[in-house]
């Protein structure tokens, strides 16, 4: 019998969970605030609390499959996240032609620290959510897992079911297709003078 020692890994957690399912708590503990951020900036405030709910029932209902050799659910999860998202994939085409036309990024946290590239990008904004929009789905997928997500390569690998050199690749293809549409221009480069 395993016992959930502080902190168990999630392979542990949810072996735990197989006979007390309150147990598996703990995962959405863990990573419920990851998905949901992700999430918010896939699919908007509007869905991003079913996207999570259903990512974790799913996650849940499916967790006598899961693989108890990977101590780190995470991939798994945000698996089931990207699975959840493309149901709303055509909310989200429409997302991102909404945010071309309103040039804003309503995800903005406003930490002081990202002020400056926020501020520096957000002239940019419209061209960069156009760019975004346009990506083919599987590319959209590997950037925006990357950069929103803040997951490895291995990770986005293993969440899509990829090799890691299609990660790249799409990564790559995707990095391209958005420096060009924005001019060649990276607007997250500020430089400030200190006068």
């Amino acid at each position: 019998m395993v016992t959930l020692a502080r902190p168990a890994s999630d392979a542990a957690v949810i072996e735990v969970s197989l006979r007390d399912a309150e147990r598996f708590g703990v995962l959405y503990d863990r990573y419920a605030d990851q998905l949901y951020r992700y999430a918010y900036r896939r699919v908007g405030p509007a869905h991003a609390e079913d996207v999570v709910a259903e990512t974790f029932l799913a996650a849940f209902r499916r967790r006598h499959t899961y693989d108890l050799a990977r101590p780190d659910a995470r991939a798994w999860l945000f698996g089931i996240v990207t699975r959840e998202i493309a149901r709303w994939r055509r909310t989200e085409e429409a997302r991102y032609r909404a945010m071309s036309r309103a040039g804003t990024d309503p995800a903005s946290d406003g930490l002081a620290d990202r002020v400056a590239a926020v501020v520096a990008a957000q002239a940019s904004w419209r061209a960069l959510a156009d760019a975004v929009r346009r990506l083919a789905p599987a590319d959209r997928d590997v950037l925006l897992l990357i950069a929103w997500g803040e997951l490895s390569y291995e990770e986005v690998a293993e969440t899509l079911r990829i090799k890691v050199g299609t990660v790249r690749s799409r990564l790559h293809r995707s990095r391209r297709k958005v420096r060009a549409a924005l001019g060649e221009n990276n607007p997250t480069n500020v430089e400030v003078d200190d006068e």
